[in-house]
């Protein structure tokens, strides 16, 4: 079972772009975030992607650093985001692929880690700060167990290396809109219609756009770039911190601002 091909064959069969949520497991607390994964999953995503809280997220700005401070506080683990992955199977069969750091794949061990993601249902792996040129154990362990692979493109990856990265994938291709770290922006980053037709040269794998999408206005710009998918993160983080006070309210708060966001890549009735 291919959970995530399928999502991305159901939206091109419907014309449209893959919606990507990203929230970080966790927070601000165990069940509070499983309400805030059902939420925008009932919300209509296609593809969850569940930040697996860390330390010293360097890839990420500061709405994503203090979502995963906030997950750590709580108590959040690795073994705690497996159950969660767990809770969520229990209600949906969305695509769930975590974005998380070398860090705590390598601690665990690359073939248990890659192993129990799996068991728990997890669908994908995205390992932010490993390059494919050192990804000759995870790649195996990955297919061993079934487990889908994403990389990461920037704007400043050149043709010879694009290539390697699109070989070394078998879930997706995320390109990184902007240099710099996540976080809301004002504007959508230029050249984006042009760097995923480059990626597509390389692969058949969907390609999916994300860093710095804060909007509806926005979902819909990249979604017409051609992209396959369009990931918002801090737009959507950025509710439940400003819930915190509230935390019974996140949830339906975060379901009507993944719908609205939604909305960009749906197809008007």
């Amino acid at each position: 079972m291919d959970r995530i091909a399928d999502a991305f064959a159901r939206t091109r069969a419907e014309k449209r772009a893959a919606f990507v949520a990203y929230l970080c497991a966790g927070d601000p607390d165990f069940d509070t975030s499983l309400a805030a994964c059902r939420a925008v999953i009932e919300a209509g995503v296609d593809v969850l992607e569940l930040g697996v809280p860390f330390s010293d997220p360097l890839a990420d700005g500061l709405t994503n650093q203090l979502a995963a401070q906030r997950a750590l506080e709580s108590g959040m683990t690795v073994a705690r985001v497996l159950e969660l992955v767990r809770r969520i199977r229990k209600f949906s069969a969305v695509p769930v692929v975590f974005y998380t750091y070398y860090n705590l794949v390598f601690a665990h061990g690359v073939d248990a880690s890659v192993r129990a993601a799996r068991e728990a249902g997890a669908d994908g792996m995205l390992v932010l700060d490993l390059p494919p040129e050192e990804a000759a154990d995870f790649g195996a362990a990955c297919r061993a167990h079934d487990l889908k692979s994403v990389f990461i493109v920037a704007p400043t990856t050149p043709d010879a290396r694009l290539a390697k990265i699109c070989r070394a994938a078998t879930g997706f291709i995320y390109y990184v809109s902007r240099e710099g770290v996540t976080g809301e922006r004002g504007e959508v980053a230029a050249g984006i219609g042009e760097a995923v037709a480059r990626i597509q040269a390389h692969t058949t794998l969907p390609v999916v756009v994300g860093f710095g999408i804060s909007n509806r206005e926005q979902v819909r710009a990249v979604a017409a770039s051609r992209t396959d998918g369009v990931v918002v993160g801090s737009a959507l983080v950025n509710v439940i911190q400003a819930g915190l006070a509230d935390r019974a309210a996140i949830a339906p708060q975060l379901r009507a601002k993944a719908a609205d966001l939604v909305a960009g890549v749906r197809r008007p009735a």
